[in-house]
């Protein structure tokens, strides 16, 4: 049974990663997200599920307008040729569902069986935002959390500059 919104909170408790979540409508997009989101202070980010030709499976975060050259990107991570990962795949592998695409999904991949990757640009902001595993809320920690939160569940991540 994938994680909860409130098993997560509970778990950032557990490794004292101060948080503030705030509610708002579902949003699917990087554009419905910019037109509801306030004054949610920090980065405003963009995760990509993908899948390469060896059947890895990636998680990808970076700022929301980074534009992002799938033909490119798997030089970049050292992948095979990448495309996006099914809803299925994302079901099973992350726990959430399309929409709601966020690196705490990693608290559902015990078995680490999704490489991630954080982008540098994203992580030099003090704070980033995600969707805490569904998309009617986002979730605010600090930029060095989310790496202590990712290698918490058992994750190192790549932190290269995309």
């Amino acid at each position: 049974m994938p994680a909860s919104p409130e098993d997560l909170f509970e778990r950032l408790d557990e490794l004292n990663i101060a948080h503030e979540t705030t509610h708002h409508p579902a949003l699917h997009t990087v554009a419905e997200s910019q037109a509801v989101r306030g004054k949610i202070p920090g980065a405003h980010n963009k995760n990509l599920f993908l899948r390469d030709k060896k059947k890895q499976t990636w998680l990808v975060c970076t700022l929301e307008d980074k534009q992002i050259e799938m033909k490119q990107l798997h030089n970049q991570i050292g992948a095979a040729r990448l495309s996006f990962g099914s809803a299925d795949r994302l079901a099973e592998f992350l726990g959430v569902l399309p929409g709601s695409v966020t690196p705490f999904a990693l608290i559902n991949d015990p078995l680490c069986r999704v490489r991630v990757v954080l982008d540098a640009a994203m992580l030099a902001h003090g704070q980033v935002n995600f969707h805490p595993l569904v998309n009617t809320m986002t979730t605010t920690i600090a930029a060095a959390d989310l790496l202590r939160f990712v290698r918490a569940c058992g994750h190192e991540p790549l932190t290269p500059q995309l």
